[in-house]
């Protein structure tokens, strides 16, 4: 269910007393002194898509606000006052033009922090004693390098750092005890993207759109049939067009470059061709059968880094092991081609009634193959990582009677092992 939006005029009137969750989206260039009438129950507060440059002074007048979303806005820095919001511990300020974050700003109690898409050279040097940080997005800024105590954030599962001036990798990420999903695509340190010249290509003319079936950050993914089907392609076809500007994952050109070098694999939808226009990048498909399903849903606000699935989801033992060996040959596929996929969730996964999977989303990939082997290794060990815990969720979903079968604890062991394997 999407979250209410409210109005201001709502909320000057005094009809939302009492409301944990206010959204509000009207072109607000300050802060409504109304929202401090909400201080008694306001937990989560959303005025993203406004015209906001700072807030106030006395922002921690609301005293049990846990959750702020200020993005696409107006500001340059990370305001400080978050910084006195003693219950706060998810930020989102992506899409502003933040250029500057002092620790100031950061509440201790940090444990999501969104700032996709501004323009951040550096972070504060003590971003270490944060140590209830797990999610931190910062792809699409200006970052030359990592502070070093970023290693004390031992509880660090997701970082986003695709599309930033990073000129080495970080090597102080593989020591992160936890970290299990990571995109750094798009920076100086990386490859060139391949031109791919061996893959078919074809002309945007040469298909007709239909239907959206799909969405996400990095584009639109649309039902096709052919115009003009040079290569004898299926005549029904899915195209994804990128969208041009920086993801919360990276640049989408580095998606399309991670998907064709990774190549075909009996549990990836199979790219046919790629569209050559020069106003747009797009991807031929093979069309999923409609049966396939969605294994999982994102994490919500509470489980932060780990995925949701539909009340009641429930499966047997025997099919969860089958999933998991094939996630696990795919895992194994990636490292082999030297991509890391950096999303490897049930939420990236659909699924047939029998069991078998398929993956799509190459929005985190990075290529790593240029790197030192101990960083490829430690790489590689970040992805196991992800599939520990990707069988931890998959193990959430056993019947109970199943708990006591012998292939449980051997599941159990093996997912406990990929989540602490050590650099």
């Amino acid at each position: 269910m999407s979250p209410i939006l409210h109005t201001l005029a709502q909320l000057n009137r005094g009809e939302l007393k009492g409301v944990v969750r206010l959204q509000l989206s009207e072109n607000l260039t300050t802060f409504p002194e109304a929202i401090f009438d909400l201080a008694d129950s306001l937990e989560i507060l959303d005025l993203s898509n406004n015209k906001l440059s700072v807030l106030p002074d006395d922002l921690s007048r609301l005293k049990k606000l846990r959750i702020l979303f200020c993005s696409n806005n107006r500001f340059t820095e990370l305001p400080e006052v978050l910084g006195g919001c003693q219950q706060l511990e998810m930020i989102g300020f992506k899409s502003n033009q933040v250029i500057r974050v002092s620790s100031a700003a950061l509440p201790s109690r940090t444990r999501w922090l969104i700032l996709t898409d501004n323009r951040i050279e550096q972070l504060p040097e003590d971003i270490g004693r944060l140590e209830r940080i797990q999610k931190l997005a910062l792809a699409g800024n200006r970052l030359t390098s990592l502070p070093d105590s970023i290693k004390n954030c031992h509880k660090l599962e997701l970082i986003r750092l695709s599309a930033n001036r990073l000129y080495a990798f970080p090597d102080v990420l593989l020591s992160l005890p936890r970290l299990a999903w990571l995109a750094f695509s798009g920076n100086p340190f990386c490859v060139e993207r391949d031109s791919h010249d061996e893959f078919k290509t074809v002309q945007f003319g040469d298909l007709a759109l239909h239907q959206v079936l799909g969405q996400g950050a990095s584009g639109v993914i649309s039902l096709a049939t052919w115009q003009r089907n040079t290569f004898d392609f299926p005549d029904t076809v899915a195209v994804k067009v990128f969208k041009g500007e920086v993801t919360s994952d990276g640049y989408p050109e580095d998606e399309l470059d991670a998907c064709l070098a990774v190549g075909s694999h009996d549990n990836l939808v199979k790219p046919l061709a790629k569209v050559v226009d020069q106003d747009c990048s797009a991807l031929v498909m093979e069309l999923i059968p409609s049966h396939y399903t969605n294994l999982g849903q994102p994490p919500s606000l509470v489980s932060c880094t780990r995925d949701t699935f539909l009340a009641g989801l429930q499966f047997s033992l025997e099919k969860i092991a089958y999933i998991v060996e094939q996630v696990d040959r795919l895992v194994l596929h990636f490292c082999d081609k030297k991509v890391s996929h950096g999303d490897f969730y049930a939420h990236n996964i659909l699924i047939s009634e029998e069991g078998h999977v398929l993956f799509g989303d190459f929005g985190a990939a990075s290529k790593y193959g240029h790197l030192s082997m101990d960083q490829q290794q430690g790489i590689e060990q970040i992805e196991r990582r992800a599939l520990g815990f990707f069988i931890d969720d998959m193990l959430s979903l056993c019947t109970e009677e199943d708990k006591a079968n012998e292939l449980y604890p051997s599941l159990k062991s093996r997912c406990l092992s990929s989540i602490t394997l050590k650099q």
